[in-house]
């Protein structure tokens, strides 16, 4: 009634879907008639020859891991038999039907892809999920991801969700239709065909208060008479019907209501064996339900009615109910084990064990969240105090570490330290670490739990992995050879090989200057495949794998995935620690206006959560960014802040972070011996010592300040020790500033060689601060050299970076260098100076047009974040920081050169 526009939509929508395929969201609040407008899609596309695959978030199972992905696959086992191997292993160890390591996001969005093509092979396929709002996370993200690579595939997604739920689907920025409310004309003509007899009074009324609400129209009048109590009163619309349907319920048989329990609480609308559609019929009669006429199942008319039928249970029938479900499903698989929780009145070890490891696979599955849910519950029915402790505070550790929870944290620190307990240590040191607070006291109390943990039969379990982490981490922000060494000792007593993730991190992360060569390749070979990854730590500890090597470009899809999946309320902890990644990156990469976006949005949320150490991670980028660009105050109000409270907690990594901020301040200020001191605090004489990474951030900043200070011997020192040290393979940077160095410090007779080499290194504009400052530097030696016009053109291209950048002072410097060497006018005009690759200039050119990353990367087959990376690495070769300047970059790149 009163719905032409919308059935319009839904029914082109499934017109396109034969020949396309695609996405569409319907929105609406509770009782608008969703569902109804759902159904006319579903019968629409039945006369169309289209097979439909029905899926509902079911609120009870809302905690239930890829519940929903069950639901979808069931009806198609005979396409999942016929597709690769590959495909049906991935499909059935998500669902638990198969065993084997968890699929990453893209491996399982790929292999449902396959298997819905397989389906749409043969007719075409809409997959209709229903009440999104209550399905489980898991599949939440995999659906909304499938549904953005659905063009072209004879395959279609119809999703509903209610208004206001904050559905997990609703960020993935699908097209919508939302459903409003019936206006008075519309409501007063369907209320008169439900209620032809009611009168003119009581129908004003009824229009009045339902509010254009179609299922309050239809629902509310049918319980009143004469002699009723006040028609509807002041009650929100949503609570009238669920009491107008309990009133119903109330009134069935008992087993009418025993099998509605069932079917409530499971969600499939299956029914059991043995059970006559009999015992169903006074609630389809009560216009509760309805009967499939074909499968027999059970359908909900409405999930209010779904919600009121639990609520009317009493404690005893829901579990007896779902210990009858739990039977429906396979042993070790996680519905079951949720399930037989839900059953259990009091502690029971083998459920807690089913709960333990459903937890596990719910976390590399994306869904932390979820699986602090189930731990909490398997602590609960744990009936040994030891194991009860152990599993909660895994739990809390998984907030600290993951969700960014630490409230339980904060009350074990007082409630458990000194008490010896392995569990509560690990997750006290984590708030330790997490917090900002004493790196001595958590590794002490790390140590100790290594020592202590009993090994596992097996090998690493995950609560040996994190323990291990734990003590990484806080070695690596202490920054001294004798925690690090204690590290190695506590590894080696273990007896076990690392898993592959400890490893990579061992090298390359605590030790990258002595041990980093080892890991690369088989870093090299993580990172390329990464993909989606799911779990969300896991895509972090990569990123920080490849941090010091320079690898994070790699990440940085999956990075940005762990901050949007933060920022909608998820893996918090882990998207502040991505924000930090993302920011390291940016600093040496030269995105400095992003680097400023992101550690203003990231503070606040480190602020909100208390993420002390994570918050300075994030300070720093803005000092680094304030340092290059002259703002003094900010840098020592900055560094200050920071030393402040790592000083006293002895935290050695961000009181380097504060020198390294005030090296460049000094540096930018022309201010060189201070410069090369500040550098010292980081380096040492040694320069590159095996218990401070951070010193393969400062080794630019290191020499070039010696060179300038006057300090000729200790900057060719230096230059020796990182050449002996070979972290010149490490990567591009590396390379370049190693051969940079080499130049600033040769003789008059090969200082052009190792600058030459250092620009023609592969790669070398992914570091443009660090490119320019060698540009700077070799322009400065040719006009010493009276080689002017080489000089000039160095000079130019590193003044026209510096511009770009907004690093004032350091223009400033290649300006006055330029004017020395008798440029005339014309090249102090920055301009770009690099060429665009094909691709670049195709999306360049569509951004220039208005077109947003969605539309370019549908024209060219893209991903909307390939687009991004690409428009990431051609600003600043056009010299620009914004789309709105791309139109005039483009003109002026085709333009005579000014001379």
């Amino acid at each position: 009634m009163g719905r032409d526009r919308e059935l319009g939509v839904l029914q082109g929508f499934v017109d396109a879907v034969a020949t396309g395929g695609g996405s569409l969201l319907v929105v609406g609040e509770a009782g608008v008639g969703k569902t109804s407008l759902l159904d006319a899609a579903v019968a629409h596309a039945a006369e169309l020859g289209t097979r439909v695959v029905r899926v509902s978030g079911v609120e009870f199972e809302a905690e239930v891991s890829f519940a929903g992905l069950h639901q979808l696959v069931a009806p198609l086992t005979a396409e999942l038999a016929r597709v690769s191997s590959d495909v049906r292993r991935a499909i059935g160890v998500a669902v638990g039907l198969a065993e084997g390591p968890t699929p990453d996001q893209l491996a399982l969005t790929n292999s449902l892809l396959a298997l819905l093509a397989e389906a749409a092979d043969r007719e075409p396929v809409l997959v209709v999920a229903d009440d999104l709002q209550w399905l489980d996370r898991a599949s939440a993200t995999l659906f909304g991801i499938l549904a953005r690579r659905l063009g072209s595939s004879r395959v279609g997604m119809l999703g509903v969700v209610r208004t206001g739920e904050g559905s997990v689907f609703e960020e993935f920025g699908l097209a919508e239709i939302a459903i409003g409310p019936l206006d008075d004309d519309d409501a007063a003509v369907l209320l008169t065909e439900a209620f032809p007899e009611m009168p003119l009074r009581a129908a004003r009324q009824v229009i009045t208060e339902a509010q254009g609400n179609p299922l309050a129209l239809v629902e509310l009048p049918a319980r009143l008479d004469s002699s009723a109590e006040p028609l509807l009163g002041q009650t929100s619309v949503g609570r009238r019907l669920r009491l107008a349907f309990a009133r119903r319920i109330a009134g069935l048989p008992e087993k009418s209501r025993g099998q509605l329990l069932l079917a409530a609480l499971d969600g499939t609308g299956k029914l059991f064996p043995g059970v006559s559609l009999g015992e169903l019929e006074p609630a389809e009669r009560a216009r509760l339900i309805r009967i499939h006429p074909v499968t027999r199942g059970i359908e909900f008319r409405h999930p209010l009615t779904r919600s009121a039928v639990v609520e009317l249970s009493t404690e005893s029938e829901r579990r007896r109910a779902h210990k009858r479900l739990a039977g429906r499903h396979p042993a070790g698989s996680e519905q079951r084990a949720w399930h037989l929780a839900e059953a259990a009145s009091a502690p029971n070890e083998e459920i807690a064990q089913l709960l333990e490891v459903a937890a596990l696979r719910t976390k590399g599955r994306g869904d932390p969240v979820g699986a602090i849910g189930l731990l909490l519950r398997a602590a609960e029915l744990s009936p040994k105090a030891d194991d009860h402790q152990r599993r909660a505070m895994f739990a809390a550790y998984l907030g600290v570490d993951v969700t960014g929870d630490l409230s339980d944290a904060r009350v074990l620190l007082t409630e458990h330290v000194g008490q010896g307990n392995t569990a509560a240590a690990v997750a006290i040191a984590a708030y330790l670490v997490n917090s900002g607070g004493d790196i001595d006291t958590a590794h002490r109390l790390l140590l100790g739990a290594v020592r202590n943990a009993p090994h596992p039969v097996g090998g690493w379990d995950a609560s040996l992995t994190e323990m291990v982490y734990v003590l990484l981490s806080n070695c690596s922000f202490g920054c001294r050879s004798d925690l690090a060494e204690d590290y190695w000792a506590a590894l080696d007593g273990l007896g076990l090989r690392p898993p592959e993730i400890l490893d990579l991190l061992g090298n390359t992360y605590l030790a990258p200057t002595r041990r980093a060569g080892l890991s690369l390749p088989l870093l090299d070979e993580t990172i390329a495949g990464i993909g989606e990854q799911a779990d969300h730590a896991h895509a972090v500890r990569l990123g920080i794998a490849a941090l010091y090597v320079d690898r994070i470009a790699g990440c940085r899809d999956a990075l940005w995935r762990v901050v949007e999946h933060g920022r909608r309320g998820g893996a918090v902890a882990a998207a502040i620690k991505a924000y930090s990644l993302l920011g390291f990156d940016g600093v040496l990469s030269g995105d400095w206006d992003g680097v400023l976006r992101l550690t203003e949005e990231g503070l606040a949320v480190t602020t909100g959560h208390h993420y002390r150490l994570l918050g300075g991670f994030l300070q720093y980028g803005q000092a680094m960014v304030a340092a290059a660009r002259g703002d003094r105050a900010a840098v020592r109000r900055i560094a200050d802040d920071l030393v402040s409270w790592a000083a006293p907690n002895r935290n050695g990594f961000v009181l380097q972070l504060a020198a390294h901020a005030r090296a460049v301040d000094a540096m930018s200020h022309g201010e060189f011996e201070a410069a090369y001191h500040h550098a010292l605090e980081i380096c040492t004489p040694e320069t590159l010592p095996a218990d401070r990474p951070a010193a393969l951030w400062v080794l630019l900043d290191l020499v070039e300040a010696a060179v300038r200070a006057g300090r000729t011997t200790e900057a060719g020192e230096h230059v020796a020790d990182i050449h002996r040290s070979g972290v010149a393979g490490y990567s591009s940077r590396l390379a370049m500033i190693a051969a940079g160095v080499t130049g600033m410090t040769a003789r008059a007779a090969s200082f052009r060689t190792a600058f030459d080499a250092a620009l023609a290194t592969p790669g070398a504009d992914r570091w443009p601060f660090a490119q320019a400052r060698i540009q700077l530097a070799y322009g400065e030696r040719l006009r010493r050299a009276q080689c002017a016009a080489q000089a000039r053109s160095h000079l130019t291209a590193a003044m026209g970076t510096f511009e770009r950048l907004g690093a004032a002072p350091w223009a400033a410097r290649a300006g006055a260098e330029l004017r020395a060497s008798g440029a005339p006018a014309g090249h102090l005009a920055s301009r770009a100076t690099a060429q665009l690759t094909p691709q670049e200039s195709e999306i360049a050119v569509l951004a220039a047009a208005g077109l947003t990353n969605k539309q370019i990367g549908e024209r060219l087959y893209l991903s909307s974040r390939t687009v991004s990376t690409h428009l990431y690495h051609l600003f600043p070769k056009l010299g620009i920081s914004s789309r709105a300047a791309l139109r005039d970059a483009l003109a002026d790149l085709q333009a005579p050169e000014q001379t």
